[in-house]
């Protein structure tokens, strides 16, 4: 009880000094498109840091549009692609944009924690990357807006979902992927088991790895796999604050949101589209950049491999037909929202 005590009151100081942090660090983004007066009560907004996602954005833009996001908030961090002149003629799109360090931004989360602080207070704020689509129980019929208002009858302020790595049967590097359309017509492969959980020691979180990533690059050193537990979806108060990506966040309570293996609360699925023709010159970007992940240098191998190409299909692989496989699969549950 006491160490439980300890740690809480940890957190709270943990806490206090990132939102510091993001204070901060305000100065490194500066408004492009500032459009945030549309911005009504009740609006569920979209944040995202983005570089170079010209590939992704149109279908990006128009998925979430369709789920009923009404704002977008963007921070690009030195796009040379087109996706900064593409992002300002958006007109639900506000923009910032940076030169600074992905990685020293806490790869872009106190970039964000500003505008989620300024804009995000009570609303329903979904922090996705361009290459994350969101899904759930029932989402080809019920939008974002419906999901938000069972959430928020039942007392609950934050989904959590589980990053699904998508990709196809051959090379990657064979992809004819075009602008507008949906990678998930062409990245229609997943790995359907060999997920493992454990509860995270600091923040009590459902702790989840396993996936293509895994059974690919991290076969020998699984503890060093990419964590696939997402919270995305999240009622916004100006306390709040992501900590890793969106994996982990402060307070504690906000991270409750899977309880496997019962998987009696309502779950989604981040379809993750990353292994699109342009992964190869991505990867020889971000290697020489040094700007993912904590370590870099323990990813050399893994952006190697990726820029030599590869094929990341296998006999165990399943094609992906719709939420309710995944449910069937137990990556994500509907819990009590059935009728």
């Amino acid at each position: 009880m006491i160490g439980e005590a300890w740690l809480d009151y940890r957190m709270r100081w943990k806490r206090r000094r990132y939102l510091f942090r993001i204070w901060r660090k305000r100065h490194e983004i500066q408004s492009a498109v500032d459009r945030t007066n549309l911005i009504t009560t009740g609006d569920i907004l979209t944040f995202s840091t983005v570089r170079n996602e010209m590939l992704r954005l149109p279908y990006f833009l128009e998925y979430y549009r369709k789920m009923g996001v009404r704002h977008f908030l963007f921070v690009d961090n030195d796009s040379d692609d087109g996706t900064t002149e593409y992002l300002k003629q958006q007109p639900d799109v506000s923009l910032w944009t940076t030169g600074h360090s992905y990685k020293l931004s806490r790869f872009g989360m106190d970039w964000l924690g500003w505008l989620q602080w300024q804009y995000g207070h009570g609303h329903w704020c979904l922090t996705v990357d361009a290459d994350e689509l969101l899904i759930y129980p029932h989402h080809d019929t019920r939008n974002l807006s419906e999901l938000t208002a069972y959430l928020d009858s039942i007392g609950r302020t934050a989904l959590g979902a589980l990053m699904l790595d998508m990709y196809p049967k051959g090379a990657v590097s064979e992809l004819d992927y075009q602008p507008g359309q949906d990678p998930t017509k062409l990245l229609t492969w997943f790995d359907p088991d060999g997920y493992r959980h454990k509860i995270h020691p600091i923040f009590s979180n459902q702790w989840i790895q396993g996936g293509v990533r895994d059974r690919v690059f991290f076969g020998a050193e699984p503890h060093r796999a990419p964590t696939l537990n997402k919270t995305p979806l999240v009622k916004w108060n100006w306390r709040n604050v992501y900590v890793t990506s969106t994996h982990h966040m402060l307070p504690r309570r906000m991270n409750r949101v899977f309880d496997w293996p019962e998987r009696n609360l309502l779950t989604g699925v981040l379809l993750h589209t990353k292994f699109l023709q342009d992964i190869s010159d991505r990867s020889q970007e971000e290697l020489n950049r040094g700007q993912h992940f904590e370590n870099s240098t323990l990813y050399e191998s893994y952006y190697r491999r990726l820029i030599d190409g590869l094929d990341l299909w296998d006999a165990t692989a399943v094609e992906y037909t719709g939420w309710q496989q995944l449910e069937r699969l137990g990556l994500m549950s509907q819990g009590d929202w059935n009728e």
